[in-house]
């Protein structure tokens, strides 16, 4: 009856729009006055422990150096090198558009930040260059969600801390799923853009055009090779690197590309402040949730059902799968990851997982919930930009979703897409 009652008055929060950090507390106030069985202070003091970790000090660092980095000028710059390098083939803006979303990936560790930055320049930029509207939002709608499975991801950060997992790998051991996403992106844009004739820049490539592009981003191309080179060298922590990415950042976009001035700095620090108290409310609202959950020992009923299932990690597995990608349709990444880490983490760890590859895992298949109403923010993002309703967009990005969500499937089958470029590092 406890757990009816939080999950209940959680989903009539939700239903009547209520932000989904507030409804997580709202509903765990509400079962703690019903159940009677913990004090009122429970809520105040999880709010407070679960935002007081070193490691979660990396969130709000990566967001701003995402910020810092969307309006120092090398969003533009790193599509000049995607452009240099594949502009000139069929449906080379779309592929251009999706290689730009994961190099800026490897800079934000969100999703909407990556499709807020990509998006303002390449939507514009693909319909002039004869591209239908609808392809060109979903494009940049569906490789926004390469922010979250290319390093730095604050998803991995969140799972890290609350599945006792090493971040650093995480980091490490999303690059070959992340890379194998985008070119699961790619080859549907691709075949579309040949059947619908859209094509690439009538210039010519060349190796000079393409040095000049990545010569003039080549300060922002070291972000990431600095960051994942700096953690898997052993010289600094997550943490520490989204510090030197802030640090960086500031040194790029005003002192080199020149792009960021002082004026604009107020802006993008409230900016990062407003995300940052957004995700820090989730956190620890979620963190509040979920222990609720522990004590009612719903991780260990779900568990038991599961198992009784099937003996098959495959099935087991694809349960799991199928858990997430509702989750992800109604539930923010961040609070999904904190609520149900502990409950299918155990699961899969039993039926023989490994903890780092079920991170991948639980983060590729919420990356897909960024695209799938109704929460679907890459969808709100994108729609902001493209003055798209949102129904337009769900649409146009169906076959996006199947081609992540196959390569979904290939990266729970095989394992050492996740488990080798760890593995090297002992």
């Amino acid at each position: 009856m406890v757990s009816g009652v939080l999950f209940g008055s959680f989903a009539v929060l939700l239903i009547l729009t209520v932000p989904i950090g507030i409804s997580l507390g709202i509903a765990t106030l509400i079962t703690i006055f019903y159940s009677g069985t913990l004090p009122i202070e429970f809520l105040m003091k999880e709010l407070v422990t679960s935002i007081d970790s070193f490691p979660l000090m990396a969130v709000p660092f990566f967001i701003l150096a995402g910020e810092i980095m969307g309006k120092g000028g090398i969003s533009e710059r790193l599509f000049n090198v995607a452009n240099a390098l594949v502009g000139n083939k069929t449906g080379g803006f779309a592929i251009a558009t999706i290689i730009t979303c994961m190099f800026f990936a490897a800079i934000s560790g969100s999703g909407p930040a990556t499709v807020a930055a990509i998006g303002s320049i390449m939507i514009p930029a693909m319909v002039r260059n004869g591209y239908d509207k609808k392809f060109s939002t979903a494009v940049v709608a569906a490789a926004g969600s390469l922010g979250v499975i290319i390093p730095p991801s604050i998803p991995m950060v969140i799972y890290g801390v609350v599945g006792s997992t090493s971040i650093g790998d995480l980091f490490i051991g999303g690059i070959i799923p992340g890379l194998l996403v985008a070119m699961g992106l790619m080859v549907y844009a691709y075949f579309y853009s040949k059947k619908m004739g859209f094509k690439g820049m009538d210039e010519p490539t060349s190796l000079k055009k393409i040095w000049v592009a990545t010569w003039e981003a080549k300060w922002a191309l070291l972000i990431p090779v600095i960051i994942l080179g700096g953690i898997y060298g052993g010289y600094f922590t997550p943490t520490e690197a989204a510090v030197i990415a802030v640090v960086y950042g500031l040194i790029a976009g005003m002192a080199i590309y020149r792009e960021l001035s002082f004026r604009m700095l107020p802006k993008v620090l409230t900016d990062a402040a407003l995300m940052t108290a957004t995700i820090l409310i989730i956190v620890g609202t979620a963190t509040a949730f979920g222990r609720f959950l522990t004590i009612e020992q719903i991780p260990l009923k779900v568990a038991n059902a599961m198992m009784a299932v099937s003996e098959s990690p495959i099935i087991i597995m694809m349960l799991i799968t199928l858990l997430l990608l509702v989750v992800g349709c109604f539930m923010d990444t961040l609070a999904a990851i904190i609520i149900l880490t502990p409950i299918l983490l155990p699961i899969a760890v039993q039926i023989g997982y490994d903890p780092m590859h079920f991170g991948i895992i639980m983060v590729v298949n919420l990356a897909i919930g960024f695209i799938t109403p109704p929460l679907g923010v890459n969808l709100f993002v994108a729609s902001g930009i493209s003055g798209l309703p949102i129904e337009t967009i769900a649409k146009a990005i169906m076959p996006f979703f199947f081609a992540m969500l196959v390569t979904l499937i290939i990266i729970i089958v095989f394992p050492q897409l996740s488990l080798f470029l760890p593995s090297l590092g002992g």
